[in-house]
């Protein structure tokens, strides 16, 4: 895809986002209060919060926003059936595993967070989680039914 559509592309797909996007914004300002701070990253299509002071570690991604409680998403973490045993996979950085996200939220907006959920939430079985990890291992194939 050249540079002009895909650009079309990601901008028709961050509106379509938005209101996930909004949720992200909310929680990472609030989180700032706490000492979180933000940035925009652009290969990541994305504005990062850092040291989001919530959660159990790691980082979740709501629209063009991520949530992470870690000082870097160049940070490496294992992929979802390493930790479970499934497999032996090299590692992943958090970065290339939430940008997957950005992109399946980008693609289907208001419907990711149902979708997600009724796939199995965070799970070594959620297609979205696998599709994540494939995506940040080979870098292609993010949508979560290929």
């Amino acid at each position: 895809m050249g540079a002009l559509p895909l650009t079309v592309a990601r901008s028709i797909g961050m509106v379509w986002t938005v209101p996930n996007t909004l949720i992200g914004l909310i929680a990472g300002v609030a989180g700032m209060a706490f000492g979180a701070h933000a940035h925009v990253r652009v290969r990541e299509c994305a504005i990062v919060f850092h040291r989001f002071p919530w959660g159990p570690g790691g980082a979740i991604t709501l629209g063009n926003t991520i949530l992470h409680t870690g000082d870097s998403l160049d940070s490496e973490c294992v992929t979802y059936a390493h930790r479970a045993g499934h497999a032996h996979e090299p590692s992943i950085t958090f970065a290339d595993h939430e940008r997957a996200h950005v992109f399946q939220y980008m693609a289907l907006g208001p419907l990711f967070l149902p979708l997600y959920l009724a796939c199995g939430g965070v799970s070594v079985r959620n297609r979205f989680e696998r599709a994540a990890d494939r995506y940040a291992l080979t870098g292609r194939d993010w949508w979560p039914w290929s």
